[in-house]
């Protein structure tokens, strides 16, 4: 049973990270070429606003907005299964290469398959997540050992390999291409947030419906999988099945969002970490908080990817590696 004082702490938390993402959300309205004074956001979203004010707001930020925020929570839910299930505090899908792996095939589909422009909205994640299921299987298939199980740091050896591998094909694959789309694959391997209009949000947001509550209603197995293997199964856990599960849960849940905004790493694994380092290790407890923090991590680094620069847009893929980056070689370090 959960201590009330732990089940406050974690609403308080809870309450903190949303007031930062709406502040957070607001000042992405208000800066940038196109912005709205912070006084007439209320206005114009109640229809109260002039043509610009709305048009800004509605065919502008609330979606890019909304793509920034699910895709961080949905990153940042993935790495925290991914740790779980492995036991591996650096495991993260940008890192381990799922996200390269989704690349790959969405990069495969976009250059070779001819497909309406209304259809490749919703078919970007189905996709990428295929190509993201081949190669976890790939990476989970060569980090397992028979007598051992599955060995954490092999993994994460195992996953940088296919991930460089992965970045290597997408590089082969463009350089015979035509050159507007030689640039959307640039793009979504800086981690550009290029998927910014509403059916993207539509293509997303079901995925999130579905799998976020039966990741939180596995949140107690993937408590018995961050024991050893061994306790687990003593108190009667299928372990691979349930690890299998979970790692689909966390495949598609990576897929589906760096199908709308390209190769973000490092987001599943600062959150998950910050969250437990703040309530515990106790899944129920963090995982609410850590999929909050996702989305704020990625909306507030877009945000100051979109307005650091006088000369353009810096990715949000690569503002977030310049703090992620650090944060891993601690991780590596300490551990």
């Amino acid at each position: 049973m959960i201590q009330s004082e732990i089940l406050k702490k974690q609403r308080i938390l809870l309450f903190t990270f949303t007031l930062l993402t709406l502040g957070t959300a607001i000042a992405a309205i208000a800066l940038g070429p196109a912005s709205i004074d912070p006084i007439r956001i209320i206005p114009a979203l109640f229809g109260n606003g002039t043509f610009k004010e709305e048009f800004v707001l509605f065919s502008v930020r609330l979606p890019r907005i909304a793509i920034t925020f699910l895709a961080g929570a949905a990153l940042a839910l993935s790495g925290s299964i991914l740790q779980g299930i492995t036991r591996n505090d650096l495991a993260d899908p940008g890192i381990i290469g799922i996200n390269a792996g989704a690349g790959a095939s969405i990069a495969v589909f976009f250059l070779f398959v001819p497909v309406d422009a209304g259809a490749f909205v919703y078919l970007m994640p189905i996709v990428g997540f295929i190509g993201a299921f081949i190669t976890a299987v790939l990476i989970y298939l060569f980090a397992y050992d028979k007598k051992t199980g599955l060995q954490p740091i092999r993994l994460v050896l195992t996953g940088v390999g296919f991930s460089l591998a992965l970045s290597g094909v997408m590089i082969v694959l463009t350089s015979s291409a035509d050159r507007d789309k030689v640039d959307f694959i640039a793009k979504w391997l800086a981690g550009n947030i290029w998927g910014s209009d509403w059916p993207f949000v539509i293509a997303l947001l079901p995925w999130l419906v579905l799998l976020v509550p039966f990741a939180l209603y596995k949140a107690n197995r993937l408590n018995v999988l961050g024991l050893s293997e061994s306790v687990a199964i003593g108190i009667g856990v299928s372990v691979e099945r349930e690890r299998i599960i979970l790692l689909l849960t966390a495949v598609a849940l990576a897929a589906s969002a760096v199908s709308v905004t390209g190769g973000i790493a490092f987001i599943g694994l600062m959150a998950p970490h910050i969250a437990k380092s703040l309530i515990g290790p106790r899944s129920q407890l963090y995982l609410p908080i850590a999929i909050i923090l996702g989305g704020w991590l990625l909306l507030l680094s877009d945000t100051i990817g979109r307005n650091i620069s006088s000369v353009g847009i810096i990715p949000a893929g690569l503002v977030v590696s310049l703090i992620g980056a650090p944060y891993f070689v601690y991780l590596l370090l300490r551990k």
